[in-house]
């Protein structure tokens, strides 16, 4: 779960980074298929919600789901698959984090038509809560007190 968590937010942050870089704010440039690579940022959560002046409430809200999340994986490790899970969604929201901390905003460049932008720790954490939900339908493995 660590090293998941580790990869995404280094992947989200060297792509942050090199958006950063190379791009001007607002700046466009078309990818393919009609989704553009484009520099914005977003001071809110999903979809600019609780964006003006919500700072501390958006960061109390990541910081107890984080917790929230990693505390039932603590408490239940032998779900398959829920690691994965667990990574792919505190790396992403710790990649986001980050760039709250240190610029007030989050950083998107995946813009495609039709959907608001987006960036690699939005991926991440789309991603594993599908993993996650999947992994709290299947049954826990056996635990060292049912095995005794």
């Amino acid at each position: 779960m660590l090293i998941v968590c580790g990869l995404v937010v280094i992947l989200d942050q060297a792509a942050k980074g090199a958006v950063i870089e190379t791009m001007a704010l607002g700046e466009r440039s078309d990818l393919a298929l009609g989704v553009d690579l484009s520099r914005v940022t977003n001071s809110g959560v999903a979809f600019g919600l609780l964006d003006e002046g919500s700072d501390a409430l958006v960061l109390a809200i990541t910081i107890a789901s984080l917790a929230l999340v990693i505390g039932w994986f603590a408490f239940d490790t032998t779900r398959p698959g829920f690691w994965l899970g667990v990574g792919l969604l505190t790396g992403g929201a710790m990649g986001n984090l980050a760039d709250r901390i240190r610029a007030g905003a989050v950083t998107d460049f995946i813009d495609p038509p039709l959907w608001p932008a987006f960036n690699l720790a939005d991926i991440a954490i789309t991603a594993g809560v599908v993993v996650i939900a999947l992994a709290a339908l299947t049954q826990a493995g056996p635990t060292k007190a049912a095995e005794s």
